[in-house]
């Protein structure tokens, strides 16, 4: 079942070109060789760092398309760089990993723009499940696309479909995380429906996904709070013991 499980994994990547590049960024050398070694071996090309400095001097090398990061972290925490780099323009996807395996703990790292959160110490085996998912919400192709406009207009928002970026009214950029685009995507896809968490955890995350109801929550409070203009229009509305409804009207552009 592996082989066929790499076998198809290489398709994909021969489908979509170079394989993604994956950054360890952990203190614990021995934590950093046996995950770079097995995500190397499924067909990853794997940089590790041990602190924030030398993850910098790994990312002005060339772009990455995963960080997996740890919490604890000498200097610069592993909390403070997943802040950092979420509010930059074609920030990395980021799967947190952290000792302290507590709710609070995993609620903390989505709400400061992690993708996903891992408690230490985690079965590589998953963590290459979480990898592929994280990588293939943010990479699979979308055809749909051409045939039915790359962006999406909604209450004098734009929604760039192909660039995943995210224009406000007033022209300003807004970043998103990868989990936060996928999310926004599934509300403006089916605008002024009732959604609840399950479906929004099967649109955003992917059916294989063992994400929480809670993590939901917190990338909608985010995006409340990156959709608020300062209009007082409420886009995602709470729809109580039932779920989420994007209010606005949306219109797919070229």
């Amino acid at each position: 079942m592996e082989n066929v499980q790499n076998a198809a994994q290489s398709e994909l990547e021969a489908v979509r070109g170079a394989p993604s590049r994956i950054l360890i960024v952990d203190d614990d050398p021995g934590i950093r060789d046996v995950v770079s070694d097995f995500l190397a071996k499924h067909g990853y090309v794997v940089e590790t760092a041990q602190d924030g400095r030398t993850m910098e001097q790994v990312l002005a090398r060339g772009p990455i398309d995963l960080i997996v990061l740890d919490v604890m972290l000498p200097g610069e925490d592993g909390l403070a760089i997943c802040r950092r780099l979420s509010a930059t323009p074609e920030a990395p996807a980021i799967i947190m990993l952290s000792a302290m395996g507590e709710e609070t703990d995993r609620i903390v790292g989505l709400e400061l723009g992690a993708d996903d959160y891992l408690p230490k110490p985690c079965n590589p085996r998953e963590l290459l499940a979480r990898v592929r998912a994280v990588l293939r919400r943010r990479q699979e192709p979308r055809a749909v696309d051409d045939a039915m406009g790359a962006a999406c207009e909604f209450a004098g928002w734009r929604l760039d479909l192909v660039r995943r970026e995210l224009r406000s009214p007033q022209s300003i950029v807004v970043n998103l995380s990868s989990g936060e685009f996928s999310l926004l995507r599934a509300f403006v896809e089916r605008p002024q429906r009732v959604l609840t968490r399950d479906q929004l955890l099967d649109l955003a995350r992917g059916r294989d996904s063992d994400a929480y109801d809670r993590a939901i929550d917190v990338q909608i409070s985010r995006l409340r709070r990156k959709l608020d203009d300062g209009g007082g229009s409420e886009l995602i509305r709470t729809i109580r013991s039932e779920g989420y409804m994007f209010t606005a009207k949306v219109v797919r552009t070229p």
